[in-house]
């Protein structure tokens, strides 16, 4: 009988596990945007005050980017985009699963209200074109800038593409994220968009917290690269971008 199995090389577990860490990170995002999210600061900054608001997802979606980035750096854009493309599509598998969900009918003995349900994981129209637009946009921009720098930089300072390409990305992910999730859409379907202050401050308040992220998790992003190419499990990554 013929193995139709037999194979191939086995993809290396560092690259499984990169590829399931973005896509977890991602989903996780999409459930918890709709919840606003306040952090006292010892200090004021412009619009926030001494406030740091932001959507639930700004931690969450924080990781993907550094997925991206290790994932970038050990196996070229080509592979990071199409990573970024799995992505979109996972989100839509979601979106599925979860609004069936919703729509499927509780057992009568079901401990959980289905209102309550719905209102949790329901994530408004706003929110769900929000987010979408912003993760196609600066997750691909995210990819070119990263490989971008390594040209500039002829494959040297991993922490400079690293900070760099995350930096602008999220300043790009957030201005959508928040302009078209609370102004946009909101006033696209008759309802009450926010305040240009409120709308600033929530800009502000993720936009710090993914920097100190994007600063804070460089060390780690060596760590992971170095570890996965001590262990053969990738190869250095293409110099030419995409």
């Amino acid at each position: 009988m013929t193995d139709h199995y037999r194979d191939t090389t086995p993809l290396p577990t560092g690259r499984i596990a990169l590829v399931a860490l973005f896509v977890t990170a991602l989903v996780t995002a999409q459930l918890t945007a709709s919840k606003l999210l306040g952090f006292s600061i010892p200090f004021e900054l412009p619009f926030t005050g001494a406030l740091l608001v932001m959507p639930g997802a700004a931690l969450a979606y924080a990781v993907t980017f550094f997925a991206s980035d290790c994932y970038s750096e050990l196996y070229g854009p080509e592979e990071a985009h199409k990573m970024v493309n799995v992505g979109f599509a996972m989100n839509f598998v979601l979106l599925a699963l979860v609004y069936s969900t919703i729509a499927a009918p509780a057992a009568p003995f079901s401990t959980v209200d289905p209102a309550t349900f719905e209102r949790v994981l329901g994530a408004s129209l706003n929110i769900v074109v929000a987010s979408l637009l912003a993760y196609v946009v600066s997750q691909h921009w995210d990819v070119r800038v990263f490989h971008a720098i390594r040209e500039a930089t002829d494959g040297d300072s991993l922490w400079i593409r690293n900070v760099g390409s995350t930096a602008s990305s999220q300043l790009i992910d957030t201005l959508i994220f928040v302009f078209v999730g609370f102004a946009a859409m909101p006033a696209l379907r008759g309802g009450d968009p926010m305040t240009t202050n409120a709308l600033l401050g929530l800009v502000v308040g993720q936009y710090v917290l993914k920097l100190l992220i994007a600063v804070a998790d460089t060390p780690f992003v060596y760590a992971v690269v170095g570890y996965f190419r001590s262990r053969g499990s990738a190869a250095p990554a293409p110099r030419t971008a995409d």
